[in-house]
């Protein structure tokens, strides 16, 4: 099993910057892919940003230039740095691990971000 907690969400207005971490502990995996997803009510949960333990990054195109994805493999903690917020923005934000290897998926409780206009 792997725990993941998560702190950082608020609520903040447009424009602004907010900056998410998630821990992750428990049966970790030297290879893996930490990143964020989000939901959004009535809609589906979907990639925001991830990144590999080798570093390599991906990003939904609505966040590119706005947001960067990050991790700190000996804190085994990924952080997402949000810069110039948008109403848009606005969901609940949620962490994930996944294990390269037997690629099970781990799911952080949620933190809910607001962006007001």
């Amino acid at each position: 099993q792997v725990q993941l907690v998560e702190s950082g969400g608020g609520l903040v207005q447009a424009g602004g910057s907010l900056r998410l971490s998630c821990a992750a502990s428990g049966n970790l995996f030297s290879l893996n892919t930490m990143g964020w997803y989000r939901q959004a009510p009535g809609k589906a949960r979907a990639l925001v940003a991830a990144i590999t333990s080798g570093g390599s990054t991906n990003y939904a195109d609505s966040v590119k230039g706005r947001f960067t994805v990050s991790r700190d493999n000996a804190k085994n903690t990924v952080y997402l740095q949000m810069n110039n917020l948008k109403p848009e923005d606005t969901a609940v934000y949620y962490c994930n691990y996944n294990r390269v290897g037997d690629w099970r998926n781990y799911w952080g409780q949620g933190t809910q971000v607001t962006v007001s206009s």
